[in-house]
């Protein structure tokens, strides 16, 4: 089990291929919820999107970069909207 009390905001997350997939704007409750900024494109720009801890392989550089289990181009479609949890 991974410990996310250690990752930090603004940490980079990455997926299992090395994609750079979002960054973290906070840890809520058990999802990591990422910055506006990687929401992507069309109906799913501008607001937040969230990656279940159940994703997270790894948290590596003192909370700096949250490693994924699923490559990056999967990793996008686990992808959760606020509402979901």
């Amino acid at each position: 089990m991974v410990d996310t009390s250690t990752i930090k905001e603004h940490a980079d997350v990455i997926g299992a291929d090395g994609v750079h997939v979002g960054t973290v704007d906070h840890m809520q409750g058990d999802r990591i919820k990422l910055t506006k900024a990687d929401s992507g494109e069309g109906s799913h720009k501008g607001h937040h999107h969230f990656i279940g801890k159940g994703l997270i392989a790894a948290v590596e550089d003192d909370g700096k970069t949250v490693r994924l289990s699923a490559n990056g181009d999967v990793a996008v479609t686990f992808e959760e909207e606020e509402n979901e949890a």
